[in-house]
């Protein structure tokens, strides 16, 4: 790819994000133009591309994500279910509770990927598809921690009686709020299933993030 090309291909990039960061409201074409630094004609050109392949959908002067996306992100989660079930297999077995991994819809956290331990005579039956706010769980409120803060979350009782979950953020990976985490119908040592759940999240960060 010539040097143009991939300038063109990175102002699309970012022409898309820029609509998707606009959330429910439509993007004007100017407001576009502001954000990835182009002149109006430019962003007209971008969007042709865009819109043949249906990832934006044009109303005169305004601009939202098409349904074409839809068909893309239909192809994420079960990849990123391949590639999450090493690392949360290996942390079930070393924690000895259920290991899920948990993404950001909106304000709510949703389980995508689940792994039970095989040697515990109970643990907790988590459901891929699981939804819960993201005020409320570890899953949830690990997706909210900051950066240089505290590297887990643990809760006791709040989605269901008696469960005990530590979960930690999966940082580092563009576009992904995600959480890692286990869950116990016992009380989780926190000081041996924090930290087990901090490296079996950076782990996974290395797997899903594309090398340089």
């Amino acid at each position: 790819m010539t040097r143009e090309g991939s300038l063109t291909l990175d102002r699309g990039l970012a022409l898309l994000q820029a609509v998707a960061d606009a959330g429910g409201e439509a993007a004007t074409i100017s407001e576009l133009a502001v954000v990835i630094g182009a002149s109006r004609a430019a962003v007209y050109r971008l969007l042709v591309p865009l819109s043949e392949r249906g990832l934006v959908w044009r109303d005169g002067n305004k601009v939202r994500l098409g349904v074409g996306l839809l068909r893309l992100a239909g192809q994420v989660l079960p990849q990123l279910r391949e590639a999450a079930r090493p690392v949360l297999r290996e942390l079930a077995e070393k924690v000895g509770a259920t290991a899920h991994l948990s993404v950001a819809q909106g304000d709510q956290a949703q389980a995508v990927a689940v792994v039970e331990p095989s040697w515990t005579s109970f643990h907790v039956a988590y459901r891929v598809g699981t939804r819960h706010p993201l005020s409320a769980g570890a899953a949830g409120k690990a997706m909210t921690l900051r950066p240089g803060g505290d590297g887990w979350v643990t809760s006791t009782g709040e989605l269901e009686a008696g469960a005990s979950g530590v979960a930690a953020p999966v940082r580092g990976v563009p576009g992904l709020r995600a959480s890692l985490g286990v869950v116990s119908l016992e009380p989780l040592d926190a000081a041996v299933a924090g930290p087990a759940v901090v490296a079996a999240a950076v782990r996974l960060a290395e797997v899903l993030k594309q090398p340089e």
